[in-house]
């Protein structure tokens, strides 16, 4: 790629609409975070906003998101706070996301439930269709239990999916 005077490259600025959104970065933060703590340890928000580096308001949203999903849960009160569940441990990096944004699409000719006029015409269609069974394919290799395994260990040079 050329660079053109006065101009960002790419690799300098990421203003795609492919782009995750903040909520859901947040979500999959929290996420891993809990999971690192003891089964039965409830988590306050303000120590939840420190360990992800969110803000404590819009990262209560966010909890709320995920407790509705049933990835958390809730509890108000001196002994309250949230602690990761079971299922949650168990969800996939695409169920954290979609339980925040919703179903992940690339293109709107990709959305389930509407069938593309141009699909049989359109060149782009096969590749829209491919890059997103990849991304999502990727998505659901993972877990939360076992991002917060790697968590443990420390920071990785580079994360590999296996």
């Amino acid at each position: 790629m050329q660079s053109h005077p006065g101009k960002t490259s790419a690799s300098e600025k990421c203003n795609s609409s492919m782009q995750l959104t903040r909520a859901a970065d947040y979500a999959v933060r929290v996420m891993i975070f809990l999971a690192t703590q003891p089964e039965d340890k409830r988590s306050l928000l303000p120590d939840l906003a420190l360990a992800t580096e969110a803000p404590e308001s819009f990262l209560s949203k966010v909890l709320q998101s995920l407790a509705h999903a049933g990835l958390i849960s809730s509890r108000r009160g001196k002994l309250g706070g949230f602690a990761i569940r079971p299922v949650g441990r168990k969800a996939t990096m695409r169920e954290v996301i979609e339980a925040i944004d919703g179903p992940i699409c690339l293109n709107v000719c990709l959305n389930s439930g509407k069938d593309c006029d141009r699909k049989a015409t359109c060149p782009a269609h096969p590749v829209w269709a491919r890059a997103q069974r990849a991304m999502l394919d990727i998505l659901m290799s993972v877990t939360v239990s076992a991002m917060a395994a790697r968590a443990a260990q420390g920071p990785p040079s580079t994360f590999a999916i296996q």
